[in-house]
């Protein structure tokens, strides 16, 4: 891929995670995907490492990540997801430190539906014109 230095599949995930200063999880919730991230891969980061989660909240181990925060085995975690979605008032997330949780509404509707009405639109000419279609959904592998 243009502007990467290497691709890694999902069976290289720990190697990949060793030592990392940072990880950024984008991916989406699967069976694969589902508690990608527990206490096991958790501890292969950098013990200054920090964890976004932009993906799923269910991509982490919810529990594990606060114990990871809690016994300063992470730098920090930024989430944009959690899980359980929302984060209830009270929970351990809250007061784990080096722990900030965002609401999932980076994108503002001013900005996404222009955007998502020009997706919509060439869609449907590419579907008139008999040309495939973009971003499809597949139910059978989750996305």
């Amino acid at each position: 891929m243009a502007g990467t230095e290497f691709v890694l599949g999902p069976d290289k995930l720990d190697a990949a995670l060793a030592g990392a200063d940072a990880v950024v999880l984008a991916c989406p919730l699967t069976d694969e995907t589902r508690h990608m991230m527990d206490a096991k891969r958790l501890a292969l980061l950098g013990p200054g490492a920090w964890l976004v989660n932009v993906g799923r909240g269910a991509l982490v181990v919810t529990e594990d990540l606060v114990d990871a925060l809690k016994n300063g085995l992470l730098g920090g975690a930024a989430l944009d997801v959690t899980d359980p979605e929302p984060l209830p008032e009270g929970h351990a997330l809250w007061t784990a430190g080096r722990c900030i949780v965002t609401p999932p509404s980076a994108n503002p509707i001013e900005l996404s539906r222009p955007r998502l009405a020009a997706h919509l639109e060439n869609n449907v000419g590419r579907f008139v014109l008999g040309e495939d279609l973009l971003d499809l959904v597949d139910p059978a592998v989750g996305y």
